[in-house]
């Protein structure tokens, strides 16, 4: 009689690795523009170039007037534009600096993402009134009241 030999068939455990995880993180430019507004709250002597109200009344409340925020998947890096204006009599150069530092830190701080330019657009100059009156912590309010709708 032939005997048969058993075979033992051997399973590749090759078919039951798990692939490999992917983790992506995806941030809207609207977050962006949210970092920004807290930074430059915290800014004496500067006030947003124009507001929001207008925006709001002709449908687009999802924008953040003078501040723009562009990504760039390739370098995985962003480009802020900021549009100000300044109280008078303050160094416009100093303040530019100091905006740029302050937006710059805040950015890499919160999301991890490298800034490679941050384009800081002087459009007015604010009296002492202008300047309480479009001060940059009634703007913010003005973002919260929309997510409280």
């Amino acid at each position: 009689m032939s005997e048969k030999k058993m075979e033992s068939h051997k399973i590749d455990t090759g078919e039951f690795d798990l692939p490999e995880t992917i983790y992506s993180r995806d941030i809207e430019n609207r977050v962006f523009q949210e970092i920004i507004i807290k930074t430059l709250s915290r800014i004496s002597g500067i006030g947003l170039a124009e507001g929001r109200f207008l925006d709001s009344l002709i449908g687009r409340p999802d924008k953040i007037k003078g501040i723009y925020t562009q990504q760039d998947p390739t370098t995985q890096s962003l480009k802020v534009k900021i549009e100000i204006g300044i109280q008078y009599g303050i160094s416009i150069p100093q303040k530019a600096e100091e905006i740029q530092s302050a937006v710059v830190e805040d950015l890499i701080k919160m999301s991890g993402v490298r800034v490679s330019e941050v384009h800081v657009v002087f459009k007015q100059i604010l009296s002492e009134e202008e300047s309480e009156q479009e001060s940059l912590p009634e703007a913010i309010c003005g973002i919260e009241e929309e997510f409280e709708e």
